[in-house]
């Protein structure tokens, strides 16, 4: 398979402070990967880096072939669907839902001179569609629930048909219908062998879709552990990520996670 992304050696410096240490990491095309850590862990700084939003302090960064400072970005970016509250805020709040999405082909926030033609608009229907929002087309995204707008966003992020998918905690806020609602979601878009290679961040293994395949640790700009999910996803390694005695269980391709306490710490 080939590389969508590859990090080699990756490091993001901010004045005195480290976000990301010489991070090292590879995806390829049918992977669906979830980065896991605290808050402050660096899992909004490496997905920027992917989604080539910024350039490591150094390091090498390749994606989609090409490497972050010998391309233009903007060339770049719209070949990668990117999710996130940032690009949530900037999202007109009197935009029609339908002009959300369609907007996307040309990369662009805020519906302004663009010209679509019938092949944009059929093609951001069946998205809305597939993540379950086809009744909103006409709403306006001011209008909508904090989980009807993930997936208004879900949609968008497909519309340019990326070759990469980055969805930034895409279940921040939402209550536990919109969360299994969302997860639903995703797990039918990981499962289809058409979609992108995806990566999704989040910090609640409870929010892992099933389908995907592989998982990145981090802990204060650090790589704890990576790989496929069924050799990293164990108690020991969620442990040291999020810097607690944790009880991992797993039932019907879902986790759950909860901190030992008593006698079974350790």
């Amino acid at each position: 398979m080939a590389a969508v992304l590859e990090l080699a050696g990756v490091t993001i410096r901010r004045g005195h402070n480290t976000l990301l240490d010489d991070v090292d990491w590879r995806v390829e095309e049918e992977e669906r990967w979830v980065v896991l850590g605290p808050n402050g862990a660096g899992k909004t700084t490496l997905v920027q880096v992917a989604a080539a939003q910024i350039h490591p302090t150094a390091g090498v960064a390749g994606i989609l072939g090409e490497v972050m400072g010998a391309v233009d970005v903007f060339d770049l970016r719209p070949r990668i669907g990117y999710t996130s509250a940032a690009v949530a805020e900037r999202i007109p709040r009197d935009e029609r839902v339908g002009d959300v999405v369609v907007s996307a082909s040309y990369g662009v926030v805020g519906r302004w001179r663009e010209h679509y033609d019938e092949l944009d608009h059929d093609r951001a229907q069946d998205l809305l569609v597939e993540v379950g929002a086809a009744a909103l087309v006409d709403r306006t995204f001011g209008t909508l629930s904090e989980g009807e707008r993930k997936r208004v966003q879900i949609a968008r992020s497909l519309m340019a048909d990326p070759e990469l998918l980055i969805l930034d905690e895409p279940a921040a806020g939402l209550d536990l219908g919109g969360r299994e609602d969302l997860v639903l979601t995703l797990s039918t878009l990981a499962r289809d062998p058409l979609s992108p290679a995806t990566i999704l961040v989040s910090h609640h293994v409870e929010e892992i879709p099933p389908g995907f395949t592989h998982a990145l640790f981090l802990r204060r700009g650090r790589v704890v552990a990576q790989g496929p999910l069924e050799q990293v996803m164990t108690e020991a390694t969620l442990s040291e990520a999020f810097g607690m005695p944790l009880r991992l269980t797993s039932s019907e391709g879902r986790y759950a996670a909860r901190r030992r306490s008593g006698r079974h710490a350790s």
